[in-house]
């Protein structure tokens, strides 16, 4: 196949842009290059004859009509999206842009491609998004394909609503659409603002891990690979207007991960042991959801997948790559104006 996707220089879009390649598609790689976006990511592929870019923002439209023209894609892979909460709190405005507008835009792109192609079968429209949008569980249940949308911050809001177009558009109009609802992604190539990267790159540093109230908030973490590998799944075998709720199955509260990862640091940098005296609670961000977790069930029935690396395994592989890719992740805390930096505190 002929893969168009949206935001194929950020952390999980880079994955997918990895992965299809070695499978054998050709990738056209759609992406406004905003800060969190990284043409280092896609080093490995650059120059694969399968491999295009097309550095274009999905909130212009005439844009994205040229891109179809050219390019023909067989299916669309839309990963952009504006995706940090914090960053949310602070200027919500982007993530309507982006997340909403962005979205109709491609949807309204990809609709007039697909009519004018009259209806061209193998077309799909896959929606990648998140468990977010689901609100916040308490100590027992699972989100599932059916569980009530119950955004809490204007990140989570602005993926409810793009989710809801995908699905309108599908009802409407026909259009082949797929969506997909995944739990925290961690692993290689995260930008250095989540959780994960954070408390790595504190640590290494010999500053403070800053851990929001006494950190008892749950989730869900899933290796960015498997994901990868669960979506192409999705695309290839899902059902046309149907969504896939994909989980890692590995809850942890974030307070035992970020345990987790200074007691491997410890092995790894024992001179700085032990790292967990960095640990330093900080005042909790506006509406913190309190536990996310996923019922992954519809996916591995219908499709046959589950994750393939624990979560041990896979922390164990992510601090092992950012201890040995400093020329990657160097840049981009430099960039951002170092590290440590507190977003999302509005009330």
């Amino acid at each position: 196949m002929k893969l168009l996707i949206t935001g194929g220089a950020g952390f999980i879009g880079s994955a997918v842009v990895r992965l299809a390649i070695m499978r054998g598609h050709s990738v056209v790689n759609l992406d406004a290059l905003t800060y969190a976006a990284n043409l280092e990511n896609l080093a490995s592929v650059e120059s694969s004859p399968l491999y295009a870019f097309e550095h274009a923002d999905i909130r212009d439209r005439a844009r994205l009509d040229e891109i179809f023209s050219h390019h023909q894609p067989d299916t669309v892979m839309h990963l952009a999206a504006e995706s940090h909460v914090d960053r949310s709190i602070d200027g919500p405005g982007d993530f309507i842009s982006t997340n909403v507008i962005g979205t109709y835009n491609l949807l309204e792109a990809s609709r007039t491609y697909w009519i004018k192609r009259d209806r061209f079968e193998a077309f799909r429209f896959q929606h990648i998004s998140t468990d977010e949008v689901f609100g916040s569980l308490g100590s027992t249940g699972q989100f599932t394909e059916e569980t009530a949308y119950d955004p809490r911050s204007p990140y989570s809001a602005s993926k409810a609503s793009s989710d809801h177009l995908v699905r309108a558009w599908h009802e409407t109009y026909g259009l082949p659409t797929l969506i997909s609802n995944c739990s925290n992604n961690y692993g290689p190539y995260h930008f250095p603002e989540k959780l994960v990267p954070v408390v790595i790159l504190n640590a290494l540093h010999g500053l403070p891990i800053p851990v929001y109230g006494r950190g008892e908030n749950v989730r869900d973490w899933l290796y960015v690979e498997d994901h990868a590998d669960a979506l192409l799944l999705v695309l290839t075998r899902g059902k046309l207007g149907r969504s896939y709720a994909i989980g890692g199955e590995s809850e942890r509260r974030n307070i035992d991960l970020v345990r987790t990862i200074c007691a491997i640091l410890d092995r790894k940098r024992p001179d700085a042991a032990p790292h967990s005296d960095l640990i330093q609670f900080v005042s909790d961000r506006p509406g913190h959801d309190a536990r996310y977790a996923i019922n992954p069930s519809r996916i591995r029935q219908e499709l046959g997948w589950r994750p393939k690396v624990s979560v041990e395994e896979g922390i164990e592989r992510t601090v092992q790559w950012y201890l040995d890719n400093e020329a990657w992740w160097r840049p981009l805390v430099d960039r951002e104006g170092g590290l440590g930096l507190r977003l999302g505190r509005t009330a």
